[in-house]
């Protein structure tokens, strides 16, 4: 056979799409733009199109698998945060927001922190029982619990699991504080149960908006409520007497740091009562992951944006030090903050933040337990 001859036979099929056209196919509606393995694998793992596939891949389906852990309030003593016990009712998050902090904790699955991340999530559909079993115990001192600090509890899986919702059943049962993040706008499906625990002083839910600009939010955030659904939510939780704050979180340099007022005034026309921030954070793999989102997106601004980012940890990618890691150190990151503060204060924003009962405690019955009559 012929060179020529053997090079039409063996010649790649023709496509009608280019292969970044494939790419950009297979992951609609996902942020990460790669799915490299985690820092704990011994071998790493790239996809690679040589050509010679005849089909193009398949669209990322999200998979659920259920995880039985056997226990799930995690405590912390981290000094820079409000709360010492979480719960996290799903690992993994399909809301795929690229600057998602949690995304490195996809690792300890041995999966990535890139794709994996937003489409191969874990379920935990024991948290109710689990948390039952742990508020019941002897030694049980009420503190406020809080949701959605890892992965958001409200993700679309929540509407067929439901772990949220029963967790909050037994919370609401045993009158006990707990604070939630989410950018849902599926949190008001439990406004039946909110609304009672907040009229007890038991609930406090704060929603994140990251940006106004519904471009901008589909990028970064492509599975999350969009912007004004996110604002709507919090004027229902509002207008049903839930106290609520608006998290203008993460705020990234020279790419949405200049809505921080105009977030703040479109919550405090609402009926918003409480608002904070968080500058960006990219510990370990994220750091990766964001440049190349930001590569992908923003190529003439990405060299500009990661410098600043650096500028606000000390020259570094990351810097976990406590009380820094969550606004940042250095110029960029000070007038940062005193922009915050400063229109947090013209709008009315008070710096104190409502503090949740723990006097109405309710233990759960133990096993074996004989319930009171009165």
């Amino acid at each position: 056979m012929s060179a020529a001859a053997y090079a039409e036979v063996f010649r790649p099929p023709s496509r009608t799409l280019d292969a970044e056209q494939v790419r950009l196919r297979s992951r609609r509606g996902r942020s990460a733009q790669s799915n490299d393995s985690g820092r704990f694998e011994l071998h790493a793992y790239v996809p690679v199109d040589d050509g010679w596939s005849e089909e193009a891949p398949a669209p990322l389906v999200t998979t659920v698998t259920l995880e039985r852990p056997k226990t799930i309030i995690t405590r912390n003593d981290s000094p820079d945060i409000s709360f010492d016990r979480s719960i996290n009712p799903y690992r993994g998050c399909e809301h795929g927001c690229i600057y998602c902090f949690a995304r490195p904790t996809h690792a300890y699955m041995g999966l990535s922190p890139g794709l994996d991340f937003e489409s191969k999530l874990f379920a935990k559909p024991d948290a109710a029982s689990l948390l039952e079993r742990e508020l019941a115990a002897k030694n049980y001192t009420p503190r406020t619990i809080a949701i959605g600090t890892n992965t958001d509890p409200y993700q679309p899986i929540e509407r067929q699991h439901r772990v949220m919702r029963q967790v909050l059943e037994v919370l609401a049962r045993a009158r006990h504080p707990v604070g939630i993040v989410t950018k849902s706008a599926l949190v008001l499906r439990d406004l039946d149960l909110l609304v009672p625990m907040a009229e007890k002083g038991l609930v406090k839910v704060a929603l994140s908006v990251t940006t106004l600009d519904p471009a901008l939010a589909r990028k970064m955030e492509p599975r999350a409520a969009v912007p004004e659904k996110r604002l709507a939510t919090l004027q229902a939780l509002a207008e049903a007497g839930v106290p609520t704050c608006v998290m203008v979180a993460p705020i990234i340099p020279a790419l949405n740091d200049s809505e921080i007022e105009t977030i703040l005034a479109r919550a405090k026309a609402i009926g918003v009562g409480e608002a904070g921030y968080v500058m960006l954070r990219l510990p370990l793999e994220l750091h990766a992951l964001f440049s190349e989102w930001l590569n992908a997106h923003y190529p003439d601004k990405a060299r500009h944006i990661l410098s600043l980012i650096r500028s606000t940890r000390a020259g570094r990618k990351y810097d976990s030090t406590f009380g820094k890691r969550m606004t940042g150190s250095g110029p960029y990151a000070w007038m940062i903050g005193r922009r915050f503060e400063a229109a947090a204060a013209k709008l009315g924003f008070g710096r104190s933040r409502l503090k949740l009962r723990h006097d109405l405690f309710i233990p759960p019955p133990r096993t074996g337990e004989q319930l009171q009559l009165l």
